[in-house]
C-alpha cells in the first residue's frame, strides 16, 4: 500500500501546485464577490436571492473593492465560511483526483522491457558491459560456451 501512496505524490507534485493555485484564485476572484454579495443581498436578516444574483454579477466586475470590503467586520465572518467551504469541496475533488492517480498495482508504470524489476534475479551468464543487448545494463556475452539462445519479444519502431 505504500508504494502506491509514494507514486501518486511523485506523480502529482505539478498538480498540487496547480491546486494551490486554483484555491488562491478561488479565494480572489470567487469567494471575495460572493461573500459581498450575500452580506449586501442580506437585509434585516432575510437573505433575498434576487438581489444576491443581481449583486454577484456587479461584484464580479469590481474585485478591487471586494477585496477591501471583506476585511470588514461585517463581511469577515462570512467570508470565512465561505473560504471554508470552496476549501472543503477543492480538498474533497483533491483526494478524489489523487485516489484516481493511483496505480492498481506494484509494476504499473515499469517499462515492461526494462529490467528495473529483475533486481535480485539476474543470471549470472550476464554481462553488464559487452555482448547482445538484451536491456539497458544487461547483455549476453557471445565468448560464452553452450546455449545462448535469444527469444526477442516486441517490435521494431522505424520512424
Amino acid at each position: 500500500m505504500n508504494y502506491k501512496i509514494e507514486r501518486t505524490l511523485k506523480k502529482s507534485k505539478n498538480v498540487i501546485v496547480i491546486v494551490a493555485v486554483l484555491w488562491v484564485l478561488l479565494s480572489i476572484v470567487l469567494v471575495s464577490p460572493i461573500t459581498v454579495s450575500i452580506v449586501e443581498a442580506t437585509e434585516n436578516g432575510i437573505f433575498n436571492f434576487g438581489d444576491f444574483i443581481e449583486k454577484m454579477f456587479s461584484n464580479i466586475i469590481d474585485m478591487g473593492g471586494n477585496l477591501g470590503k471583506i476585511f470588514k467586520s461585517e463581511y469577515i465572518e462570512i467570508f470565512w465560511k465561505t473560504e471554508g467551504y470552496t476549501s472543503i469541496l477543492l480538498l474533497i475533488c483533491a483526494v478524489v483526483g489523487f485516489i484516481k492517480m493511483m496505480p492498481k498495482n506494484e509494476y504499473t508504470d515499469i517499462e515492461h522491457g526494462s529490467s528495473d524489476w529483475a533486481t535480485g534475479e539476474q543470471y549470472e551468464v550476464l554481462s553488464k558491459k559487452k555482448g547482445i543487448l538484451l536491456a539497458e545494463n544487461h547483455y549476453l556475452p557471445v565468448d560464452k560456451r553452450g546455449n545462448t539462445n535469444v527469444l526477442v519479444v516486441g517490435r521494431i519502431r522505424f520512424w
